[in-house]
Protein backbone atom coordinates (compact mmCIF):
# COMPACT_ATOMS: atom_id res chain seq x y z
CA UNK A 1 0.00 0.00 0.00
CA UNK A 2 1.06 3.29 -1.05
CA UNK A 3 2.26 5.66 2.01
CA UNK A 4 0.39 8.86 3.25
CA UNK A 5 4.49 10.20 2.87
CA UNK A 6 4.35 9.00 -0.89
CA UNK A 7 1.04 11.18 -1.39
CA UNK A 8 2.55 14.08 0.05
CA UNK A 9 5.75 13.70 -1.78
CA UNK A 10 3.68 13.63 -5.14
CA UNK A 11 1.41 17.13 -3.95
CA UNK A 12 4.89 18.86 -3.58
CA UNK A 13 5.84 17.30 -6.50
CA UNK A 14 3.73 18.79 -8.48
CA UNK A 15 3.63 22.28 -7.24
CA UNK A 16 7.43 21.99 -7.97
CA UNK A 17 6.32 21.48 -11.98
CA UNK A 18 7.18 17.99 -12.07
CA UNK A 19 5.01 14.34 -11.25
CA UNK A 20 6.84 11.25 -9.57
CA UNK A 21 4.61 8.06 -10.89
CA UNK A 22 3.89 5.57 -8.64
CA UNK A 23 1.91 2.98 -9.89
CA UNK A 24 1.10 -0.14 -8.74
CA UNK A 25 2.57 -3.66 -10.03
CA UNK A 26 -0.92 -4.90 -10.65
CA UNK A 27 -2.60 -2.06 -13.22
CA UNK A 28 -2.14 -4.08 -16.54
CA UNK A 29 -2.92 -2.61 -19.78
CA UNK A 30 -1.76 0.92 -21.46
CA UNK A 31 -5.03 2.12 -20.81
CA UNK A 32 -5.25 1.23 -16.90
CA UNK A 33 -1.61 2.65 -16.57
CA UNK A 34 -3.20 5.90 -17.79
CA UNK A 35 -6.25 5.94 -15.81
CA UNK A 36 -3.89 4.97 -12.65
CA UNK A 37 -1.52 7.62 -13.67
CA UNK A 38 -4.20 10.52 -14.15
CA UNK A 39 -5.98 9.53 -10.97
CA UNK A 40 -2.33 9.49 -9.19
CA UNK A 41 -1.98 13.44 -10.16
CA UNK A 42 -5.58 13.91 -9.47
CA UNK A 43 -5.54 12.62 -5.79
CA UNK A 44 -2.63 14.76 -5.03
CA UNK A 45 -4.93 18.03 -7.08
CA UNK A 46 -7.90 17.50 -5.99
CA UNK A 47 -9.74 20.48 -7.41
CA UNK A 48 -12.20 18.60 -9.11
CA UNK A 49 -13.15 16.93 -5.92
CA UNK A 50 -17.21 17.92 -5.93
CA UNK A 51 -17.74 17.35 -9.80
CA UNK A 52 -18.89 13.93 -9.34
CA UNK A 53 -19.26 10.44 -7.81
CA UNK A 54 -15.41 9.57 -9.38
CA UNK A 55 -13.61 12.09 -7.27
CA UNK A 56 -15.05 11.19 -4.11
CA UNK A 57 -14.50 7.55 -4.52
CA UNK A 58 -10.71 8.52 -5.89
CA UNK A 59 -9.99 10.04 -2.63
CA UNK A 60 -10.44 7.40 -0.15
CA UNK A 61 -7.77 5.49 -2.55
CA UNK A 62 -3.71 5.75 -2.18
CA UNK A 63 -3.28 3.52 -5.52
CA UNK A 64 -4.93 2.54 -8.16
CA UNK A 65 -5.11 -1.38 -8.79
CA UNK A 66 -7.29 -2.86 -11.63
CA UNK A 67 -10.28 -3.47 -9.61
CA UNK A 68 -10.03 0.37 -8.49
CA UNK A 69 -9.60 1.17 -12.16
CA UNK A 70 -12.28 -0.85 -13.65
CA UNK A 71 -14.89 0.81 -10.97
CA UNK A 72 -14.58 4.56 -11.19
CA UNK A 73 -14.23 4.11 -15.17
CA UNK A 74 -17.26 2.51 -15.09
CA UNK A 75 -18.74 5.36 -12.41
CA UNK A 76 -17.53 8.06 -14.59
CA UNK A 77 -20.28 9.30 -16.77
CA UNK A 78 -18.27 11.20 -19.44
CA UNK A 79 -19.42 14.98 -18.82
CA UNK A 80 -16.07 16.52 -19.79
CA UNK A 81 -16.14 19.13 -16.74
CA UNK A 82 -13.08 17.50 -15.04
CA UNK A 83 -11.05 18.24 -18.55
CA UNK A 84 -11.91 21.63 -18.43
CA UNK A 85 -11.56 22.11 -15.24
CA UNK A 86 -7.74 20.74 -15.14
CA UNK A 87 -4.58 22.94 -14.98
CA UNK A 88 -3.17 20.08 -16.04
CA UNK A 89 -4.77 18.89 -19.33
CA UNK A 90 -3.58 18.90 -22.82
CA UNK A 91 -1.25 21.07 -23.73
CA UNK A 92 0.20 20.66 -20.08
CA UNK A 93 3.15 17.80 -20.29
CA UNK A 94 1.16 16.01 -17.88
CA UNK A 95 -1.71 15.35 -20.57
CA UNK A 96 -4.55 14.95 -17.99
CA UNK A 97 -7.58 13.39 -19.58
CA UNK A 98 -10.05 11.61 -17.43
CA UNK A 99 -12.87 11.77 -19.71
CA UNK A 100 -10.53 9.87 -22.56
CA UNK A 101 -9.07 7.75 -20.35
CA UNK A 102 -11.93 6.17 -18.40
CA UNK A 103 -13.49 5.89 -21.80
CA UNK A 104 -11.07 3.54 -23.52
CA UNK A 105 -11.04 1.49 -20.15
CA UNK A 106 -14.83 1.36 -20.06
CA UNK A 107 -14.65 -0.04 -23.77
CA UNK A 108 -12.22 -2.74 -22.34
CA UNK A 109 -14.25 -3.93 -19.56
CA UNK A 110 -17.06 -4.45 -21.54
CA UNK A 111 -14.99 -6.41 -23.85
CA UNK A 112 -12.95 -7.70 -20.99
CA UNK A 113 -16.39 -9.27 -18.88
CA UNK A 114 -18.23 -9.99 -21.67
CA UNK A 115 -19.96 -13.77 -22.04
CA UNK A 116 -19.45 -16.04 -23.03
CA UNK A 117 -15.31 -14.66 -22.95
CA UNK A 118 -15.07 -15.55 -26.57
CA UNK A 119 -17.78 -13.12 -27.86
CA UNK A 120 -15.90 -10.12 -26.18
CA UNK A 121 -14.28 -8.88 -29.25
CA UNK A 122 -17.73 -8.13 -30.63
CA UNK A 123 -17.19 -4.79 -29.01
CA UNK A 124 -14.66 -3.65 -31.12
CA UNK A 125 -16.74 -4.85 -34.25
CA UNK A 126 -19.93 -4.01 -33.46
CA UNK A 127 -19.71 -1.01 -35.35
CA UNK A 128 -22.89 1.65 -37.28
CA UNK A 129 -21.95 -0.55 -40.83
CA UNK A 130 -22.11 -3.60 -39.29
CA UNK A 131 -25.34 -2.36 -37.02
CA UNK A 132 -26.78 -0.97 -40.02
CA UNK A 133 -26.31 -4.13 -42.32
CA UNK A 134 -27.56 -6.76 -39.48
CA UNK A 135 -31.05 -4.52 -40.04
CA UNK A 136 -31.30 -4.21 -43.31
CA UNK A 137 -29.71 -8.17 -44.20
CA UNK A 138 -32.49 -9.54 -41.36
CA UNK A 139 -35.45 -7.32 -42.98
CA UNK A 140 -34.63 -8.19 -46.67
CA UNK A 141 -34.67 -12.12 -45.15
CA UNK A 142 -38.06 -11.28 -43.70
CA UNK A 143 -39.46 -10.08 -46.90
CA UNK A 144 -38.01 -13.04 -49.34
CA UNK A 145 -39.67 -15.48 -46.84
CA UNK A 146 -43.12 -13.09 -46.88
CA UNK A 147 -42.81 -13.43 -50.64
CA UNK A 148 -41.98 -16.96 -51.17
CA UNK A 149 -44.68 -17.72 -49.39
CA UNK A 150 -47.36 -15.89 -50.94
CA UNK A 151 -45.68 -14.22 -53.96
CA UNK A 152 -44.67 -10.41 -54.42
CA UNK A 153 -48.50 -9.23 -54.18
CA UNK A 154 -48.27 -9.98 -50.49
CA UNK A 155 -45.76 -7.50 -50.23
CA UNK A 156 -48.28 -5.05 -51.03
CA UNK A 157 -51.85 -6.37 -50.29
CA UNK A 158 -55.18 -5.26 -48.28
CA UNK A 159 -56.09 -8.60 -47.78
CA UNK A 160 -54.55 -8.48 -44.06
CA UNK A 161 -56.98 -6.53 -42.82
CA UNK A 162 -54.58 -4.10 -40.55
CA UNK A 163 -53.78 -7.46 -38.84
CA UNK A 164 -49.95 -8.55 -38.91
CA UNK A 165 -50.34 -11.71 -37.18
CA UNK A 166 -51.70 -12.65 -40.31
CA UNK A 167 -48.44 -12.64 -42.00
CA UNK A 168 -46.58 -13.54 -38.70
CA UNK A 169 -48.28 -15.68 -36.31
CA UNK A 170 -47.96 -14.73 -32.85
CA UNK A 171 -46.26 -17.95 -31.51
CA UNK A 172 -44.05 -17.54 -34.10
CA UNK A 173 -42.51 -14.46 -33.29
CA UNK A 174 -42.46 -15.33 -29.37
CA UNK A 175 -40.73 -18.80 -29.91
CA UNK A 176 -38.17 -15.94 -32.25
CA UNK A 177 -37.65 -13.28 -30.08
CA UNK A 178 -38.08 -15.22 -26.17
CA UNK A 179 -34.77 -17.30 -26.64
CA UNK A 180 -32.97 -14.52 -27.80
CA UNK A 181 -34.73 -12.18 -25.28
CA UNK A 182 -33.21 -14.79 -22.24
CA UNK A 183 -29.58 -14.98 -23.80
CA UNK A 184 -29.59 -10.71 -23.90
CA UNK A 185 -30.35 -10.91 -20.33
CA UNK A 186 -28.42 -14.10 -19.23
CA UNK A 187 -25.38 -12.38 -20.77
CA UNK A 188 -25.41 -9.10 -19.19
CA UNK A 189 -25.97 -10.64 -16.07
CA UNK A 190 -23.00 -13.25 -16.24
CA UNK A 191 -21.09 -9.71 -17.72
CA UNK A 192 -22.19 -7.61 -14.76
CA UNK A 193 -21.90 -11.16 -11.97
CA UNK A 194 -17.88 -11.09 -12.98
CA UNK A 195 -17.62 -7.53 -12.46
CA UNK A 196 -19.26 -7.19 -9.55
CA UNK A 197 -16.85 -10.21 -7.76
CA UNK A 198 -14.14 -8.11 -8.78
CA UNK A 199 -14.51 -4.48 -7.77
CA UNK A 200 -16.52 -5.97 -4.67
CA UNK A 201 -13.70 -6.26 -2.53
CA UNK A 202 -12.26 -3.33 -3.82
CA UNK A 203 -15.49 -0.98 -2.83
CA UNK A 204 -15.69 -1.62 0.78
CA UNK A 205 -16.86 -5.02 0.64
CA UNK A 206 -20.07 -4.36 2.41
CA UNK A 207 -23.46 -5.18 1.15
CA UNK A 208 -25.21 -2.97 -0.40
CA UNK A 209 -28.22 -1.55 2.18
CA UNK A 210 -31.71 -0.26 1.24
CA UNK A 211 -30.73 2.69 1.12
CA UNK A 212 -27.73 2.93 -0.44
CA UNK A 213 -29.83 0.57 -3.33
CA UNK A 214 -32.19 3.54 -3.11
CA UNK A 215 -30.33 6.23 -3.72
CA UNK A 216 -28.36 4.34 -6.50
CA UNK A 217 -31.75 3.51 -8.22
CA UNK A 218 -32.41 7.65 -7.42
CA UNK A 219 -28.99 8.72 -9.11
CA UNK A 220 -29.69 6.31 -12.38
CA UNK A 221 -33.38 7.54 -12.80
CA UNK A 222 -32.52 10.88 -12.61
CA UNK A 223 -29.15 10.89 -14.84
CA UNK A 224 -27.69 12.80 -11.57
CA UNK A 225 -23.93 12.59 -12.76
CA UNK A 226 -24.93 14.42 -16.28
CA UNK A 227 -25.17 17.72 -14.41
CA UNK A 228 -20.86 18.91 -15.45
CA UNK A 229 -20.88 19.05 -11.25
CA UNK A 230 -22.62 21.91 -10.58
CA UNK A 231 -26.05 21.54 -12.13
CA UNK A 232 -25.02 23.48 -15.68
CA UNK A 233 -24.55 20.38 -17.69
CA UNK A 234 -22.25 18.50 -19.88
CA UNK A 235 -19.58 20.76 -21.86
CA UNK A 236 -20.30 20.31 -25.80
CA UNK A 237 -17.58 21.29 -28.56
CA UNK A 238 -17.77 25.33 -27.61
CA UNK A 239 -16.78 24.86 -24.09
CA UNK A 240 -20.16 25.98 -23.77
CA UNK A 241 -22.54 23.86 -20.76
CA UNK A 242 -25.73 22.49 -21.82
CA UNK A 243 -27.94 20.30 -20.55
CA UNK A 244 -28.88 18.90 -23.94
CA UNK A 245 -27.03 15.63 -23.49
CA UNK A 246 -28.70 14.97 -20.59
CA UNK A 247 -32.38 15.69 -21.60
CA UNK A 248 -31.91 13.53 -24.58
CA UNK A 249 -30.73 10.39 -22.54
CA UNK A 250 -33.71 10.91 -20.75
CA UNK A 251 -35.80 10.70 -23.85
CA UNK A 252 -34.04 7.65 -24.94
CA UNK A 253 -33.94 5.66 -21.73
CA UNK A 254 -37.78 6.51 -20.73
CA UNK A 255 -38.84 6.11 -23.99
CA UNK A 256 -37.28 2.81 -24.27
CA UNK A 257 -38.73 1.60 -21.05
CA UNK A 258 -42.35 2.47 -21.84
CA UNK A 259 -41.92 0.88 -25.38
CA UNK A 260 -40.79 -2.50 -23.36
CA UNK A 261 -43.63 -1.60 -21.02
CA UNK A 262 -45.86 -1.85 -23.90
CA UNK A 263 -44.98 -4.83 -25.42
CA UNK A 264 -44.78 -7.07 -21.42
CA UNK A 265 -48.36 -5.42 -20.83
CA UNK A 266 -49.46 -6.67 -24.61
CA UNK A 267 -48.06 -10.31 -23.88
CA UNK A 268 -50.20 -9.68 -20.42
CA UNK A 269 -53.41 -8.85 -22.53
CA UNK A 270 -52.91 -11.34 -24.62
CA UNK A 271 -51.71 -14.33 -22.00
CA UNK A 272 -53.66 -13.90 -19.38
CA UNK A 273 -57.11 -12.15 -20.65
CA UNK A 274 -57.01 -14.10 -24.12
CA UNK A 275 -57.44 -10.24 -25.50
CA UNK A 276 -55.58 -10.84 -29.36
CA UNK A 277 -53.46 -8.02 -30.32
CA UNK A 278 -53.58 -5.41 -32.50
CA UNK A 279 -54.58 -3.09 -29.88
CA UNK A 280 -56.11 0.61 -30.51
CA UNK A 281 -56.26 3.73 -28.72
CA UNK A 282 -57.28 3.98 -25.93
CA UNK A 283 -55.71 0.65 -24.73
CA UNK A 284 -52.60 1.45 -22.50
CA UNK A 285 -49.91 -0.74 -24.86
CA UNK A 286 -50.83 1.44 -27.58
CA UNK A 287 -50.53 4.50 -25.71
CA UNK A 288 -47.56 3.37 -23.70
CA UNK A 289 -46.09 2.68 -27.22
CA UNK A 290 -47.06 5.77 -29.06
CA UNK A 291 -45.55 7.79 -25.46
CA UNK A 292 -42.12 5.57 -25.88
CA UNK A 293 -41.68 5.41 -29.75
CA UNK A 294 -42.13 9.03 -29.82
CA UNK A 295 -39.63 9.80 -27.09
CA UNK A 296 -37.20 7.54 -28.49
CA UNK A 297 -36.78 8.98 -31.86
CA UNK A 298 -36.40 12.24 -30.61
CA UNK A 299 -33.96 11.27 -27.72
CA UNK A 300 -31.74 9.00 -30.15
CA UNK A 301 -31.89 11.73 -33.20
CA UNK A 302 -30.78 14.15 -30.30
CA UNK A 303 -27.98 11.90 -29.09
CA UNK A 304 -26.67 11.73 -32.79
CA UNK A 305 -26.41 15.10 -32.81
CA UNK A 306 -24.79 15.17 -30.05
CA UNK A 307 -22.38 12.63 -30.67
CA UNK A 308 -21.05 14.12 -34.28
CA UNK A 309 -20.48 17.63 -32.70
CA UNK A 310 -18.78 16.14 -29.70
CA UNK A 311 -14.98 17.45 -29.26
CA UNK A 312 -12.85 14.38 -29.43
CA UNK A 313 -10.99 14.95 -26.10
CA UNK A 314 -14.26 14.19 -24.37
CA UNK A 315 -14.37 10.43 -25.00
CA UNK A 316 -12.71 7.37 -27.33
CA UNK A 317 -13.03 7.94 -30.68
CA UNK A 318 -12.49 4.57 -31.22
CA UNK A 319 -15.83 3.46 -29.86
CA UNK A 320 -17.85 6.17 -31.91
CA UNK A 321 -18.80 3.37 -34.50
CA UNK A 322 -20.09 1.38 -31.76
CA UNK A 323 -21.63 4.08 -30.27
CA UNK A 324 -23.55 5.25 -33.50
CA UNK A 325 -24.59 1.96 -34.56
CA UNK A 326 -26.38 1.65 -31.11
CA UNK A 327 -27.73 4.91 -30.88
CA UNK A 328 -29.26 4.04 -35.15
CA UNK A 329 -30.53 1.02 -34.21
CA UNK A 330 -32.63 2.65 -31.57
CA UNK A 331 -33.81 5.10 -33.71
CA UNK A 332 -34.78 2.82 -36.19
CA UNK A 333 -36.39 0.37 -34.20
CA UNK A 334 -38.94 3.65 -32.88
CA UNK A 335 -39.23 4.73 -36.38
CA UNK A 336 -40.00 2.00 -37.96
CA UNK A 337 -42.35 0.75 -34.88
CA UNK A 338 -44.24 3.92 -35.54
CA UNK A 339 -44.56 4.15 -39.14
CA UNK A 340 -46.05 0.41 -38.63
CA UNK A 341 -48.80 1.42 -36.64
CA UNK A 342 -49.61 4.73 -38.63
CA UNK A 343 -49.62 2.55 -41.86
CA UNK A 344 -51.24 -0.32 -40.73
CA UNK A 345 -53.89 0.12 -42.74
CA UNK A 346 -52.87 0.53 -45.75
CA UNK A 347 -50.89 -2.22 -48.70
CA UNK A 348 -47.62 -0.90 -47.62
CA UNK A 349 -48.23 -3.28 -43.50
CA UNK A 350 -46.03 -6.26 -44.97
CA UNK A 351 -43.37 -4.54 -45.95
CA UNK A 352 -43.34 -2.21 -42.83
CA UNK A 353 -43.63 -5.10 -40.69
CA UNK A 354 -40.27 -6.82 -41.97
CA UNK A 355 -38.66 -3.80 -41.98
CA UNK A 356 -39.63 -2.92 -37.79
CA UNK A 357 -38.93 -6.94 -37.22
CA UNK A 358 -35.09 -6.20 -39.32
CA UNK A 359 -34.66 -3.53 -36.85
CA UNK A 360 -35.65 -5.54 -33.48
CA UNK A 361 -34.08 -8.62 -34.50
CA UNK A 362 -30.76 -6.70 -35.10
CA UNK A 363 -30.96 -4.53 -32.07
CA UNK A 364 -31.54 -7.67 -29.40
CA UNK A 365 -28.72 -9.38 -31.06
CA UNK A 366 -26.15 -6.70 -30.67
CA UNK A 367 -27.62 -5.76 -27.06
CA UNK A 368 -25.17 -8.01 -25.10
CA UNK A 369 -22.23 -6.64 -27.05
CA UNK A 370 -22.79 -3.32 -28.03
CA UNK A 371 -23.24 0.51 -25.87
CA UNK A 372 -26.54 -1.12 -24.20
CA UNK A 373 -23.80 -2.59 -21.50
CA UNK A 374 -22.56 0.97 -20.25
CA UNK A 375 -25.98 1.36 -18.44
CA UNK A 376 -25.45 -1.96 -16.69
CA UNK A 377 -22.12 -1.34 -15.77
CA UNK A 378 -22.50 2.06 -14.76
CA UNK A 379 -25.50 1.17 -12.33
CA UNK A 380 -23.56 -2.00 -10.62
CA UNK A 381 -20.55 0.86 -10.07
CA UNK A 382 -23.30 3.26 -8.99
CA UNK A 383 -24.42 0.67 -6.58
CA UNK A 384 -20.68 0.22 -5.11
CA UNK A 385 -20.80 3.80 -4.76
CA UNK A 386 -23.61 4.17 -2.69
CA UNK A 387 -22.37 1.50 -0.57
CA UNK A 388 -18.75 2.27 -0.10
CA UNK A 389 -19.39 5.85 0.65
CA UNK A 390 -21.31 4.81 3.87
CA UNK A 391 -18.17 3.69 5.59
CA UNK A 392 -15.17 4.91 6.56
CA UNK A 393 -12.44 6.11 4.65
CA UNK A 394 -9.53 3.27 5.07
CA UNK A 395 -7.02 6.01 5.00
CA UNK A 396 -8.92 8.79 6.59
CA UNK A 397 -8.88 11.12 3.93
CA UNK A 398 -11.96 10.74 1.96
CA UNK A 399 -14.41 13.48 0.87
CA UNK A 400 -18.08 11.69 0.77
Amino acid sequence: MQTLNALTQEAQALAMGRVIPILPASTGTAAEAEVARALQICNACRYCEGFCAVFPAMTRRLEFGKADVHYLANLCHNCGACLHACQYAPPHEFAINIPRAMAEVRGQTYADYAWPPALGRLYQRNGLTLSLALAAGLSLFLILAVALQGGLGRLWSDNLGGNFYRLFPHNLLVGIFAPVFLFVVLALAMGVRRFWKDVKPATSGVPVSTPAAAEAAQDVLRLRYLDGGHGQGCHNEDDAHTLARRRFHHLTFYGFMLCFAATALATVYHYAFGWAAPYDFPSLPKLLGALGGTGLMLGTAGLWWLNRRRHPQHGDVRQKPMDLGFIALLFLVAASGMALWLGRSTPALALLLCLHLGAVIALFATLPYGKFAHGVFRTASLLRHNAEKREPSPIGLGAD
